[in-house]
């Protein structure tokens, strides 16, 4: 049999061995792992009790997954937050870098919605829908230093009514960054590690004085890439945070800042693959004459005499000199939670955010001073973001009775700004700094983006607490609206989109069959906001397009789950199955045949509400910890996610109905042992993601994988002045294979594999850590 068959298996027959080796007796938990109420400890705002709460949310009516601290011990330090997730069961997280930060590579997936499909938000900001070009947020790797997250929750399905996102149609991930420490005190470390990896991290913390508490901290890393040319990359991030506790209530204070330089990895076809260019094929620089000679292939720049194709490249889109992300970014919070009588309180979220970043592209067959002696056949295509928003939430929380209600807004406004613009060149340099003074503007808009949302719920408790019924409603409203500039080359739309609804309901329940046992089952419906600005979307496109897609309907989820799930003194399980609707889903494309196009008004390419699709799948976890110190975590998944409508493009049927949905894996399994014993630590992380499609009607797909990372070290306690001081090693990619991460470009079909929808993993690469307290 292949091994890639195996794989799967083996990860598979390791959770059943689990499971049967597991006590069939019913315990109470043990003091160290007592679980508290999960909606009480993370209202309370304090990210400390994270660790308390139950990982697979004891006493939750909905699925819900939760890591902690002791979750990142597997990953080298500075690991993004998303990638942490990946070893829940429903997830599939990937990038081509070790840390999960690069952000043109990094994606995740869950139960068949992409990142853009969503929810995401750090101690209750909302971070926007994920997407690269961003439009309404940032990426937690840059709104928060990796080192100060203290755990993250994920609900799968349905997501808090609370929770402030418009893009949460298949799940919210939560984010909570560490509090201050009550003593004086800091920690200082460095990491070391391949491809010239360093970085250093400081924190300082104030101490608890009369209530108040605070720490500030910073990072710099330097790395360069894994693949020639081998760029540096940059980033360099400061993050601080106050507590003032005053008897009942309770105040605080956040910023954050990021300065990033990511240089971007070329993508890859399969063609590429199977003419040899192979995994570490990238970028051409610093080769610029070979850069030069290709792009002389390019139509617009054609040149018998000099168009030169080497090395195995066949096409102009094989590679290019060189691409960058720039991002900067600001965001701060003050946020304060108040006793309000005898049974309420009141919680208050002020925020505010801005970003200015640039995507750089040296585009061949975009000329540089065309018709003069210093043409050359390549200038830089540059997508320059900004955003500036600022917002607020509220929620007011009472009990009366047997209810538990709460009602709470979300207000938000959103100046985004998007233009793309063409530089000159007269050849190569590095173009990690902002580009000005462009010589072609392609578009240019700007976004006024106004978001209300108010919600209302209501938790009831019956029997003596074994009963919990949970009840209510939200109704969100997000209006966007498009002002094209003048002076362009490419005509784009001016105009206006809403997605509102009045009353979106949400139910669930959760039954205590006894202390250990429990089931729940919950149901919800959501819409997302349409898509803007530097993602794309229904009004980045010319007047016509947008005239022609009126009538266009808001993407629509309709979620039902329910689960049981089990305790006991040296484990823990989880076992949920769920059923997902999801409606109206956005393409863009043209209905017409060719010869059709500019005959009718109708046939002209523009977004279309193409259908549904539906998910069905099952989750498993299980947690066996057989004694002080060891743990083996597993997870199990199976997901069925299709499209049930066909739809017409350039006048023909795509056959899509009943095809699975791309970049959705069917099955994935991770296992991870961790051992903590007298001052050492180590763990072992394996997961197997399956086969995934890039193509609609599933005529091209990349076959499974299972990865496997380590992480292992030694605390030496007290010493030299010194708290404890301690050092790691972080193995990532341990077996080193090479494989395809994430997955983009999409498209009915590719039946030659030449489409560029693969972006390579990264290699395995090796991390040493020294750090200290004091």
């Amino acid at each position: 049999m292949p091994r890639i068959d195996m794989q799967p298996r083996l990860l598979t027959l390791a959770v059943l061995a689990a499971l049967t080796s597991a006590p069939l007796y019913a315990a109470t938990p043990a003091q160290g792992d007592a679980s508290i109420d999960a909606t009480s400890a993370l209202a309370a705002g304090s990210a400390q009790t994270l660790d308390a709460i139950s990982v697979i949310g004891q006493g939750e009516t909905r699925q819900v997954q939760r890591i902690g601290e002791v979750d990142k011990q597997v990953l080298p330090p500075g690991t993004s937050g998303q990638k942490i997730l990946d070893r829940l069961p429903g997830v599939s997280v990937q990038s081509n870098d070790a840390f999960g930060a690069n952000e043109e590579s990094q994606t995740i997936s869950l139960r068949g919605f992409d990142k853009s499909r969503l929810g995401y938000t750090l101690d209750g900001i909302p971070l926007g829908d994920n997407s690269y070009g961003n439009y309404n947020g940032l990426s937690i790797s840059r709104a928060l230093i990796a080192e100060n997250l203290a755990g993250a929750e994920l609900a799968q399905g349905v997501g808090s009514l609370g929770v402030a996102s418009t893009s949460n149609l298949g799940g919210t991930i939560q984010y909570f960054s560490s509090d201050p420490s009550s003593v004086f005190g800091g920690r200082a470390s460095i990491t070391l590690g391949d491809d010239n990896q360093r970085r250093g991290y400081l924190r300082v913390d104030t101490g608890e004085h009369n209530g108040f508490a605070a720490y500030v901290s910073g990072v710099h890393q330097d790395a360069d890439m894994w693949a020639a040319p081998h760029q540096n990359q940059t980033s360099r991030q400061f993050n601080a945070k106050a507590v003032w506790n005053v008897g009942d209530n309770r105040f605080g204070a956040f910023v954050a800042t990021s300065r990033t330089s990511q240089a971007n990895y070329a993508y890859l076809s399969k063609s590429m693959l199977e003419r040899g260019l192979g995994w570490d094929w990238n970028i051409y620089a610093p080769d610029w004459d070979r850069a030069v000679a290709a792009a002389y292939c390019a139509p617009a720049t054609f040149n018998a005499e000099r168009c030169a194709f080497s090395g195995g490249v066949n096409s102009i889109d094989d590679a290019y000199y060189q691409s960058r992300a720039l991002r900067d970014d600001n965001l701060y919070s003050l946020d304060a939670d108040l006793r309000v009588g005898e049974q309420g309180r009141l919680k208050l979220l002020a925020y505010h955010h801005e970003n200015r970043g640039q995507g750089h592209w040296w585009a061949p067959g975009q000329p540089s001073h065309p018709g003069t002696d210093r043409m050359l056949p390549i200038s830089i295509r540059s997508s320059n973001y900004s955003i500036n928003r600022q917002g607020l939430t509220a929620a007011l929380s009472w009990t009366l009775g047997i209810h538990e209600l709460e009602a709470g807004l979300w207000w938000e406004q959103n100046d985004h700004h998007v233009e793309r613009n063409f530089y000159y060149i007269d050849g190569p340099f590095l173009d990690d700094t902002y580009l000005t003074d462009p010589d072609r503007r392609l578009f240019d808009q700007d976004f006024d983006i106004r978001t209300r949302q108010f919600y209302v719920q209501d938790r009831m408790r019956f029997m003596d607490d074994r009963l919990t019924v949970d009840v209510g409603i939200k109704s969100p409203n997000t209006r966007m609206r498009a002002n094209a500039k003048p002076g362009t080359e490419a005509r784009y739309a001016s105009g206006t989109l809403t997605a509102k609804e009045s009353v979106l309901p949400q139910a669930s329940i959760g039954f205590k069959l006894n202390g250990n046992n429990e089931l729940f089952a919950s149901y919800s419906e959501n819409i997302a906001a349409f898509v803007g600005g530097g993602s794309g979307g229904p009004l980045q496109v010319t007047p016509e397009s947008f005239a022609a897609s009126a009538g266009l309907e808001p993407e629509k989820s309709r979620t039902f789950e329910a689960g049981f799930r089990t305790f006991g003194k040296h484990y823990q399980a989880s076992l949920a199955a769920y059923d997902v609707t999801f409606d109206n889903r956005l393409l863009s494309l043209n209905p017409c045949t060719s010869i059709e196009v500019g005959t009718r008004p109708e046939c002209i390419t523009r977004f279309i509400n193409v259908g549904s699709v539906k998910s069905r799948g099952a989750e498993l976890t299980f947690i066996l910890k057989p004694m002080q110190g060891l743990q083996w975590y597993n997870a199990l998944s199976w997901n069925k996610s299709t499209y049930e409508d066909d739809y017409v493009s350039g006048g023909a049927l795509v056959p899509v109905a009943g095809k699975i949905t791309v970049d959705t894996p069917q099955r994935m399994a991770s296992s991870e042992l961790s051992w903590n014993h007298d001052g050492w630590f180590a763990s072992l992380r394996g997961k197997y993601t399956g086969k995934r499609y890039y193509t609609y009607t599933n005529d091209q797909s990349v076959p499974g994988v299972t990865t496997f990372d380590a992480g292992f070290g030694y605390t030496f306690g007290t010493g030299l002045g010194l708290q404890d001081l301690k050092v790691s090693m972080n193995v990532t990619n341990l077996t080193n294979k090479r494989y395809a991460g994430q997955l983009s470009s999409f498209a009915p079909s590719d039946p030659n594999g030449t489409r560029y929808a693969i972006h390579a993993s990264a290699p395995r690469q090796t991390f040493i850590t020294l750090s200290a307290g004091f």
